[in-house]
């Protein structure tokens, strides 16, 4: 009875947090001065269509390189905890024709949009991130279709170091030869709209979503292979 009131009581407390942020808030009618900048000159700047990509990808290069650290440090970590080196002793139960078939047709096609979205990702809503992401989820199709086919891991890491590493030298190209961290004029930045523009970004954002791809296909390989999930 006491556990319940506890949890009664901490449910009232984050209710009542909640209530009084939501009926303190007002949204602003105006831009902030950052913002004012962003929208104003953003364009000028860095030549890229999709101005999100211009503040994610160079004003806010060192939060972009903080988000991409974290989720390598999560694919290490679960790595680490989770991956025995042991293989199923008995076969994992096999797929059906159906979804077999259907990977074979939808795969392809998930890779090529999940490249489309990072490379594109300067003149369309999208990026390295969501586009990395598209293409983890054409291997977590794979395993569905064909539980006992295993994957060479290797090739996760060393596609996670490469873009890792090209990524950091880019941004510090950026303080050499150009005005900060991934500044995007290492390059000429083009006209705005065309497929080659904004500079450096296209460049950057395709390393993006390699690396993110990577270590989110690591973390489900880990989860595949974890301790867990084989049968005694």
């Amino acid at each position: 009875m006491i556990k319940k009131l506890i949890f009664l009581a901490l449910i009232a407390g984050v209710g009542y947090m909640f209530w009084t942020g939501l009926a303190e808030y007002k949204a602003a009618e105006s831009l902030n001065r950052i913002s004012s900048y962003y929208a104003q000159d953003g364009l000028k700047e860095v030549g890229a269509a999709n101005l999100v990509t211009a503040v994610v990808v160079t004003y806010r290069g060192l939060d972009t390189l903080g988000e991409v650290s974290i989720l390598f440090l999560t694919a290490s970590i679960l790595g680490f905890f989770l991956v025995s080196g042991k293989e199923p002793k008995i076969p994992l139960q096999d797929s059906s024709e159906i979804l077999k078939t259907a990977s074979k047709l939808l795969e392809p096609i998930i890779l090529l949009f999940g490249i489309y979205v990072f490379i594109n990702g300067h003149l369309t809503p999208g990026g390295g991130f969501q586009g990395g992401a598209i293409l983890a989820s054409a291997l977590i199709l794979a395993y569905l279709a064909n539980p006992n086919e295993g994957i060479n891991k290797s090739i996760f890491r060393i596609t996670e170091s490469i873009s890792g590493v090209v990524f950091v030298i880019i941004g510090i190209l950026g303080i050499v030869l150009a005005g900060g961290f991934l500044d995007n004029r290492l390059i000429p930045v083009g006209s705005i709209g065309d497929l080659i523009s904004a500079g450096i970004i296209p460049i950057i954002y395709i390393f993006v979503g390699m690396k993110v791809g990577a270590e989110l296909s690591s973390i489900v390989t880990n989860l595949k292979h974890s301790p867990k999930n084989n049968v005694e």
